[in-house]
């Protein structure tokens, strides 16, 4: 793998929605062999994003390259070299895992025992050869989102872009879809981007893009990402959180952040604060407290002053 190497460049790219700016001046760039997360709520414009890189939308402005290939001028040779797995379900309920990768493999003139020993090789690569001639409708949603990555990768393309790979999938189905993602990555040498609105799942990445109203707001590693937040989150549910942050700024001099019908503050040592917090609070006002360690939801949370899990037109 070459991680010096760009794979993926995208440049002050813009795009817009009758009035809406729904993408801003984006640029990004996506060494060879990365996994890289695009991290951001509904409605921040990860899914125009990937609509972009996917040929569906055409921008207003701004350029895409993947490995010297434009996407404007050189469409066919770029998607040629793009696998995609759509959030939505691609495959075809009536026929088997192998007849859906089959089928796939045609769409890109590869037939025969060609065809047949890539098919082998993708569904023994995602644990699921004993299972080939059974129909995906008898499958788990975390063995079809396996299939739709075997099929995404068929045509042996040098880029894969997922969107919400793991969206309705349990936190077993969750673990094997990224077990599996990361192994193709290293034995297939793929480029991997992929949206979500998981902090967890961002954790999966090399590096993570954090996007709010269009633009990359931060691109860095996990690590580096957590580390550039100081102390612990703690979270206050109350009936009137403005209410409650006055008496914590009256009363022990703490800023607060009002998200929805709670409270945000970053402290460090924060449960060593929390006995002060509730002494000082009127009797009643609190439903919850609960402490977070830093994570990128919280990150995003601090650089962005929203929570991941706002819901929004997109």
């Amino acid at each position: 793998m070459s991680h010096g190497v760009i794979a993926l460049s995208v440049c002050d790219l813009h795009v817009r929605r009758g009035k809406r700016q729904v993408i801003a001046g984006l640029s990004l760039e996506i060494r060879r062999g990365e996994v890289l997360a695009l991290l951001g709520p509904n409605g921040c414009g990860k899914t125009t994003l990937f609509h972009v890189l996917t040929g569906l939308l055409r921008p207003d402005s701004g350029a895409v390259t993947l490995a010297g290939n434009d996407l404007r001028a050189h469409e066919s040779t770029f998607l040629a070299s793009t696998g995609v797995v759509f959030q939505d379900p691609a495959l075809d309920n009536r026929f088997t895992a192998k007849e859906n990768l089959l089928m796939a493999a045609s769409l890109y003139g590869i037939r025969g025992g060609s065809a047949r020993k890539r098919v082998d090789g993708l569904l023994r690569d995602v644990g699921l050869s004993d299972r080939a001639d059974d129909i995906v409708s008898t499958f788990s949603g975390g063995m079809r989102r396996r299939v739709e990555i075997a099929r995404a990768l068929i045509h042996e393309p040098q880029f894969l872009l997922l969107d919400e790979p793991t969206t309705g999938l349990d936190e077993g189905a969750f673990r094997r879809v990224w077990s599996d993602l990361l192994a193709l990555r290293q034995k297939r040498d793929v480029t991997i981007l992929y949206t979500t609105h998981r902090g967890d799942e961002a954790e999966q990445s090399d590096r993570v893009a954090i996007m709010d109203k269009g633009s990359i707001i931060a691109c860095d590693s996990p690590d580096n990402l957590r580390a550039s937040v100081r102390g612990d989150l703690l979270w206050l549910e109350a009936d009137d959180p403005e209410s409650v942050g006055h008496q914590l700024s009256d009363g022990l001099k703490l800023e607060s952040r009002i998200v929805g019908n709670r409270l945000a503050l970053r402290l460090d040592e924060a449960h060593r604060w929390i006995p002060r917090i509730t002494e000082t609070l009127e009797a009643g006002c609190l439903r919850s407290v609960e402490m977070r360690r830093t994570g990128l939801a919280e990150v995003f949370l601090d650089r962005t002053g929203q929570r991941l899990d706002i819901e929004e037109d997109r």
